[in-house]
């Protein structure tokens, strides 16, 4: 479903190319690392040490690459829509390899990799079983596939991602609300089983970073689903 449907806000909207592409310069500054950072440190069904191969979809500046190779992940590739975003991840010299291209037809080589991480692009897919089935096309048999989401209630309560550009005017970047259970759908459509879900809660330790979402303690923010392939 349209984000724009519950769009409190209405300013502009931009597409995620161009959207992300804006806010390459200010975005490591800007996100707030309470969505994904928690969610990584709390997950128990992955062995980050033990992996060889990780592909990080949509990896962007590339913080959760850096999150995997500081975690004991030995080789991590990177694919991301926005070249503006591939090239900050670049300059950090933690990719193995870095590839342009949609997370949902990658084109890298098929039963590769031992994890796949998707982290805060869901919302920006009109679809998800397409990534989902490509996720599980890159996987090894028994290989995972770790979604990092914005969640759906913050986006049907109007809070849609967005950012402020250097003149101060804030932009929309194009998003789409699925349901928990949309994404229960799409990746069983893809072959994969859910093995690990959790959600991120805004608490006190979360305002620490960002004070000024006081107004929504309490409300969950962002979740993770860990998948299986068979």
């Amino acid at each position: 479903m349209d984000a724009s449907f519950f769009d409190r806000r209405r300013y502009p909207v931009a597409s995620a190319a161009r959207g992300y592409g804006e806010w390459a310069p200010t975005y490591e500054e800007t996100v707030a690392v309470g969505l994904d950072e928690p969610l990584l440190a709390k997950l128990t069904s992955i062995d980050w040490g033990s992996v060889e191969e990780a592909v990080d979809l949509a990896c962007g500046t590339g913080r959760t690459g850096t999150w995997l190779k500081a975690h004991g992940v030995r080789a991590v590739d990177g694919v991301d829509i926005t070249p503006e975003m591939l090239a900050i991840a670049e300059e950090k010299h933690i990719y193995r390899r870095l590839s342009a291209g949609d997370v949902a037809g990658t084109e890298l080589p098929a039963g590769c990799y031992q994890l796949a991480v998707m982290s805060l692009a869901d919302e920006h897919l009109a679809e998800l079983r397409p990534a989902n089935c490509e996720a599980a096309r890159l996987l090894r048999p028994g290989g995972q596939f770790l979604l990092l989401g914005y969640h759906p209630f913050f986006l049907m309560n109007g809070l849609v991602t967005h950012f402020h550009r250097a003149d101060g005017n804030a932009v929309t970047i194009k998003s789409y609300v699925h349901q928990l259970s949309d994404h229960f759908r799409a990746g069983s459509a893809a072959g994969l089983r859910l093995i690990e879900f959790d959600e991120c809660v805004i608490d006190e330790d979360w305002l620490k970073r960002k004070p000024k979402w006081r107004p929504y303690m309490n409300w969950p923010v962002s979740f993770a689903m860990v998948w299986q392939k068979s």
